[in-house]
């Protein structure tokens, strides 16, 4: 176990509100006794930084020109609207300035459940579909989907069906994908307990988006449970339940390591299908993600969870 400097203790970098609060003889914290995760990324970090729905070229260059402005390190950034939705040229593109950046680039599988011709996805009860791919044929395209950007040289993708993502481990298994290849399971593909983050693990998923809502006691049982990264929001988009928990980032740390912390932006508009008809918004959206994400940081640098 590390000497994790713990928010919570009286001696600890929050020390002042808990001095201020004590003197007035009023509890400073919620039980916890949460064990410190020892896990850690394959470089030694606890934590990385992702920013979702950058939704093509130009928008990541809004994220690395906001980013350098800030002095911020971005780790991965991630897309929503699909690869099917992207040229090949501004997949290329994309998949180069990762690399020259050296930050994962992940997209979105683009056939989903959400898009076909079905109404169950958009009903009332029909979230849980949303993300799932309809019969063989949407199945055969989201492999197609997945195949094609491998060619472009994308290594990194998101996936929101469980079978999807059966398929696509053991072809990664099997050589038909390249062994390096990262698969990412979304936030639509709901992982709430550890027998769930256990079987995504064991079917090949590389890291694993938690749902947007679960407290710091869920999450270690499921940090617990499994030793690959996980992807927590900091701040959910409204759509997911818009969370905004940016003074939890050091204790999502401490249990959840190692973490990819994510910031979105609460009340903003959707952005799937992404397009040139609503380019301004996906760029503004995208530098305000990379302050939102700077100001989560600040909250590691200000309480000494900076490494």
């Amino acid at each position: 176990m590390s000497n994790w400097p713990s928010t919570r203790d009286a001696n600890g970098p929050m020390k002042k509100s808990i001095s201020l609060l004590g003197k007035q003889g009023v509890q400073t914290q919620d039980a916890d006794g949460i064990p410190e995760s020892d896990k850690r990324f394959a470089d030694g970090a606890r934590w990385k930084i992702e920013i979702p729905s950058v939704e093509g070229p130009s928008a990541f260059k809004a994220v690395l020109d906001e980013a350098k402005k800030r002095k911020l390190t971005i780790h991965r950034i991630s897309q929503g609207s699909g690869i099917m939705l992207q040229t090949d040229d501004e997949i290329k593109e994309m998949v180069a300035m990762g690399k020259s950046e050296n930050i994962e680039v992940c997209l979105f599988v683009g056939p989903r459940a959400s898009w076909d011709i079905g109404k169950t996805p958009v009903s009332a009860s029909g979230a849980v579909a949303y993300p799932s791919l309809r019969g063989g044929d949407q199945l055969r395209y989201a492999v197609e989907d997945v195949l094609h950007a491998a060619d472009l040289g994308l290594r990194s993708v998101l996936v929101g069906d469980i079978g999807l993502l059966d398929v696509l481990g053991k072809a990664r298994k099997s050589g038909d994908l390249p062994s390096d290849f990262i698969l990412k399971t979304s936030v639509a593909l709901t992982c709430n307990n550890p027998a769930t983050a256990k079987l995504m693990q064991d079917l090949g998923a590389s890291t694993l988006n938690l749902s947007t809502d679960l407290s710091l006691q869920q999450i270690a049982a499921i940090r617990a449970q499994v030793d690959i990264p996980v992807d927590v929001y900091v701040e959910a988009p409204d759509d997911f339940g818009g969370a905004v928990r940016h003074y939890e980032v050091p204790d999502l740390v401490r249990v959840a390591a190692p973490v990819y912390l994510k910031f979105t932006v609460r009340n903003s508009p959707g952005l799937y299908p992404a397009g040139g008809h609503i380019q301004g918004v996906i760029e503004s959206t995208a530098r305000e993600r990379v302050r939102r994400a700077a100001i989560g940081h600040s909250m590691l640098t200000r309480y000494g969870f900076e490494k």
